[in-house]
């Protein structure tokens, strides 16, 4: 046994946990991963298989961790309020029936614009994104369905996060959430510092309705509800230079794995008061919807981020079997994801550039790994 602080670390769980986070990479499913894993402030855990050790990876909507830690500072600063409409931030999002959507909705993933469109070129520039807010429009009644909104919301939040700060939103992130935790910067990054980036591979194929079926006894057509190719384009455009020079706020993050560890053990431990204590507790803590999305899974949100709960569905939110109902974290496409259990004071971080369409195989992979990640800890011995 090894100890980070008053945690004891089994060294047989941890290869364990290794032997399961490298099989994929070693039987040609994947062509590379990184696992991290954090206790009581430090870094436990830290491989990467099928690529340098040095290589960052896009973790997609694990990103959402960063705006929300911003989101969350600004809370505390007095300078954004959640029961605000987005509008009265963002004059030009008031469109179109828009105007009545408040920013906690949109944290929510209730803001009911899901699927409004934005990408290159307009996403470029502020007045890009501006007008194509002009022209979304309501698919939902906001604040009735949860409905996961994958980039759309989190376009708003940066938007919010420009208005209030007058500054870049990549810039303000940086400024008020990774800059004071010491950590490089994870989005935005300029391209003379892309060195070192893996490029994210589509692997495996879409299951079937029928392989549904039998693993989880609905023949759910995962095409239904998005269309595959265009789902993965959507991703595999994070690929490109420009946009990761831009940095997409829901899902365009250049990180390792120890970097979302670190972050998460920034939220078990609240370094120098960095967030007001009630917001990060809110954050952290706090299930704001148990709204069921389209397969039947309660949502269990807190503000930016998901709780595991104890009602039988954390793993379906990626927080595998072990971590207490009290974790919280967000996971991303192709099986990427980062949590904090803070029962065990423990938190873990799993990036793969295989962007595996294999829904089925994919789940199984992030249950394993997260419970083994959750689990390489004896609390109190």
């Amino acid at each position: 046994m090894t100890r980070a602080g008053a945690t004891t670390v089994d060294p047989v769980r941890v290869a364990l946990l290794l032997a399961r986070v490298r099989r994929e990479v070693d039987d040609g499913l994947l062509p590379a991963c990184q696992v991290a894993v954090a206790v009581d402030g430090e870094v436990v855990v830290d491989e990467t298989f099928g690529a340098d050790r040095t290589t960052r990876f896009i973790p997609f909507s694990c990103t959402k961790v960063l705006t929300a830690a911003a989101i969350w500072r600004l809370m505390g600063e007095g300078v954004v309020d959640i029961d605000r409409t987005v509008a009265s931030y963002v004059p030009a999002f008031a469109t179109n029936g828009k105007d009545v959507v408040t920013l906690e909705q949109v944290l929510l993933h209730t803001g009911g614009f899901p699927t409004a469109p934005l990408g290159p070129p307009g996403w470029s520039t502020r007045a890009g994104r501006l007008e194509a807010f002009g022209r979304w429009r309501l698919t939902l009644e906001p604040g009735r369905t949860h409905m996961y909104h994958p980039t759309a919301g989190h376009w708003v939040l940066a938007e919010v996060i420009e208005t209030v700060t007058a500054e870049p939103y990549a810039d303000a992130i940086h400024r008020l959430v990774t800059e004071p935790l010491q950590l490089p910067r994870l989005l935005a990054i300029p391209i003379d510092q892309q060195h070192g980036i893996a490029e994210v591979i589509g692997v495996g194929q879409v299951p079937t309705p029928a392989e549904m079926q039998a693993a989880f006894g609905s023949a759910i057509d995962p095409a239904a509800f998005v269309a595959p190719d265009v789902a993965l384009d959507a991703l595999l455009s994070l690929n490109h230079p420009d946009a990761r020079a831009l940095g997409v706020p829901g899902g365009g993050a250049v990180v390792r794995a120890a970097d979302l560890a670190r972050l998460y053990q920034a939220l078990l431990r609240n370094p120098n008061g960095l967030w007001d204590p009630a917001v990060l507790a809110d954050g952290t803590g706090h299930v704001r919807s148990r709204l069921v999305d389209p397969t039947g899974v309660p949502a269990n949100r807190s503000l930016g981020l998901m709780i595991a709960g104890d009602d039988g569905f954390a793993a379906q939110r990626g927080f595998g079997r072990v971590a207490s109902a009290g974790a919280f974290g967000h996971d991303g496409a192709g099986g990427q994801v980062a949590f904090a259990d803070p029962d065990s004071g423990l938190s873990a971080c799993y990036v793969t550039n295989g962007l595996d369409q294999h829904v089925i195989r994919e789940r199984r992979r992030v249950t394993a790994i997260a419970s083994l990640a959750a689990g390489i800890v004896d609390v109190g011995h």
